[in-house]
């Protein structure tokens, strides 16, 4: 028999359901996330880390979990809310289930929460701090203890420790270096097959530690937390700038890219999560779908009068800024996954735009 227990907001909102995955408190910002499918690669994606994951769709688990959807070394969601859990699952890959997979990494899961309704709070009042909790008693004092999104750097609790090599060095291909604020292992292998040598690199590794590497581009990648939380990688972006060097940045990546060009970033109500942004390439006027998960964003006010900038896609959901270029730079970013995992391939070509960049120098 499933445990009780209850998911509590920092307004008091509550929600009562039945544990499905380990039996602990968890604490974290309570966000919602529209795919359909796609759930283990939303656990294991690093820019999760810090969050209460709760998917729209109303069941998952259905096909189980197996050992190539995996977007990192482990879950990072802090917790994991869905409408129904399917017991059963079904898939020839599958290797466990989800409520086995949540076991072994020590994440709570409920099931049984009107997920219609906590989306729809969600948007209303914003992302939240919330909890998954056995008892009610303590639980808003211990919720509004724990510390906020806003002014938290992340990345380095995510982010490699020492540099590695990803994949088998082809003499033929450049070299790059990939700054890990979190990246997904998706992203690495399209950069591979995009025809790169791949280093990663941790977080605050300086510019001039990348080059002795041989990196002849940089690669800013995706990651959770506060853009404007970490200070080292503005510094960064200028240094990058000052080298002339060709640079790609995504999400995270892209938001540090604005604030490193002079611009400012602030907190969305309630982010973009899901496999189904609609964004518009202001260049070719063709509306790509994309894979998100952001909660932050570059203001848009704030980068009109940076000499030679100009921005290359918008969300057509609430017109925010979606893609940042350099006019005379060989520098570029977007706030979206053209990398989806899960999500549509439609942005893949920024890989290859990438390429074509740092072998034309």
């Amino acid at each position: 028999m499933a445990r009780d227990a209850f998911l509590i907001l920092e307004d008091g909102t509550e929600f009562s359901g039945r544990i499905f995955g380990s039996e602990r408190e968890s604490l974290g910002e309570v966000v919602f996330n529209t795919s359909m499918s796609g759930y283990q690669e939303v656990l294991t994606d690093p820019s999760y880390h810090g969050q209460i994951v709760a998917m729209t769709y109303p069941m998952i688990g259905n096909y189980g979990v197996n050992a190539d959807d995996v977007e990192s070394r482990k879950i990072f969601v802090a917790g994991f809310v869905v409408r129904e859990y399917s017991k059963k699952y079904s898939n020839f890959r599958a290797t466990m289930s989800l409520e086995e997979y949540l076991q072994r990494g020590d994440i709570a899961g409920i099931e049984g929460i009107d997920t219609r309704r906590l989306t729809r709070h969600i948007r209303d009042k914003g992302a939240l701090r919330g909890g998954i909790f056995f008892r009610k008693d303590g639980a808003l004092e211990r919720l509004k203890a724990h510390p906020s999104m806003e002014g938290l750097d992340l990345a380095t609790e995510v982010a490699c420790t020492a540099p590695y090599a990803y994949g088998e060095r082809n003499p033929s291909n450049p070299d790059i270096a990939v700054y890990d604020f979190g990246v997904k292992t998706n992203i690495l292998r399209l950069l591979k097959a995009s025809g790169f040598n791949i280093t990663v690199y941790p977080a605050n590794t300086p510019l001039k530690e990348a080059l002795k590497g041989g990196a002849k581009g940089i690669f800013l990648s995706n990651g959770p937390g506060d853009p404007d939380a970490v200070p080292y990688a503005k510094g960064l972006v200028k240094d990058i700038i000052k080298a002339k060097l060709p640079c790609f940045g995504i999400c995270l990546g892209h938001q540090i890219m604005g604030l490193g060009l002079g611009g400012r970033t602030y907190k969305l109500k309630f982010g973009h999560r899901g496999a189904n942004q609609p964004v518009k390439n202001m260049g070719t006027g063709q509306v790509e779908i994309t894979s998100q998960n952001h909660g932050f964003a570059v203001d848009y006010d704030s980068m009109k009068n940076i000499p030679d900038i100009e921005v290359t896609h918008v969300n057509l959901n609430d017109n925010t800024v979606e893609g940042l270029r350099h006019k005379k730079l060989p520098l570029f970013c977007v706030q979206y996954h053209p990398e989806s995992s899960p999500g549509p391939h439609d942005s893949r070509y920024l890989f290859q735009e990438f390429h074509r960049l740092v072998t034309a120098g």
